[in-house]
This record gives structure tokens, sequence and C-alpha cells, in this order.
């Protein structure tokens, strides 16, 4: 589904919206320092299950911790992004979006410094909110809606789905680059605010659809 972001080249007066460089990893961790480099991928590298059968994602922070990742995988360069990321909901034509803690951003020195795999949980499902927290105004600053309102129009148009969400993320020291990091169908709507009467707009305009 990222592919759809990448291949819609998004960019107008409100920002540029891509999604960072990837790799698919199938067999034999052996050969992923290998293809890392062949691909130009730059660490530190998050990793994420092919099959979304466990929430746990790495953080690969040199060459040698490649080798002790887990295939089927996906590599996803990891971008400094103020440690927010956002969580929009996608409910038929409606948009709601919410802000997330997310992983803190790695410098030089500490790519340097540090080593090895670090294994966290799925950040859009475990991230406490951010919504209410007193970040500085270039990290909170949520992304345009017009932006956003051409992006799901164009990504319900490619991916048929009406019930999705987005976790975004704005490039720090940036104001208008942005890279959709994961999309999930149907995802959980508990968290949405006042997802009752978005719900209930949705299921009402479907009926009067017939």
């Amino acid at each position: 589904m990222l592919e759809d972001v990448a291949d819609l080249n998004l960019s107008d007066a409100y920002g540029k919206v891509g999604v960072p460089r990837q790799l698919v990893i199938k067999k034999d961790p052996s050969s992923i320092p290998d293809a890392v480099n062949s691909a130009g991928l730059r660490l530190p590298l998050v990793a994420k299950p092919l099959v979304a059968k466990s929430h746990e994602l790495s953080l690969a922070y040199d060459q040698y911790s490649l080798k002790k990742l887990e295939p089927p995988l996906v590599l996803q360069e990891f971008i400094n992004h103020g440690g927010v990321l956002f969580k929009v909901y996608i409910v038929g034509e409606a948009i709601k979006v919410v802000r997330r803690f997310s992983l803190p951003d790695v410098s030089k020195p500490e790519l340097l410094k540090n080593a090895g795999v670090f294994r966290f949980p799925r950040v859009s499902c475990a991230a406490a909110t951010a919504d209410e927290a007193d970040l500085d105004p270039s990290v909170a600053e949520l992304p345009p809606r017009p932006l956003l309102e051409k992006l799901a129009r164009e990504l319900r148009r490619r991916l048929g789905l009406r019930l999705f969400n987005l976790d975004i993320i704005r490039e720090h020291g940036s104001a208008d680059k942005y890279y959709v990091i994961d999309i999930n169908y149907f995802p959980g709507y508990g968290k949405m605010p006042e997802y009752e009467h978005i719900f209930t707009d949705f299921l009402l305009s479907l009926a009067g659809s017939k």
C-alpha cells in the first residue's frame, strides 16, 4: 500500500508527501547487509515484520546488527521527526487527525556510539497521545488539511478502501515534507475522537446511497 503513496508523488503548495526508502527481505538474514548497501539505504533502519503477526518493530543501528534480524521483513529508513507522528483516520469522506508520541530523533553522534538492534512495540499501537502536550509548534502543527484531503481522496481511489488510517511524520527541520510510514485497513477506531458520530454519519450515508 505504501507503493501507492510513492506512485502518487504528491506535491503541491501545502507540502510534499512520500514514503521512506524501503527494502523487502524475504529470507537469508546474512544477505541483508549487502542488500542494504546495494539499495543505498541509510542507517538506522526500522525493521517491520512482513507478515503482521506481531506488532514488534526493531531499529537496527549498524551493519553487523542487520544480520540479527528475522526475515521476512521490510526495512525502512528511519527519518527524524521530532518524536511525534500524526495518526490520520479516514472514514468515508471524514478525516480525523490525532498526535501520538513516537521514537525520538537519532543524532549522528548517537548513531556512531550505538550498536545492535533495539526492539520496541509498534509505535502506532503503543504510543501515548500527544494532543495535550506542550510541544514545539514546528513539531506539533498538524499537516495541512487540504494536503490530507487530497491524499485521502487519491488513496481511496487507488486502494478501493473507505475505512483506513495513515501514520504520517514530518521530517524534523522541514515545514512541509511529510512521509507516510504505515497504512492500516479497517483499523481500530476506539481512540479516534468523536468516532460514534463519524461512524453513524458514515453508515447513514451508505444506507442513503442505496
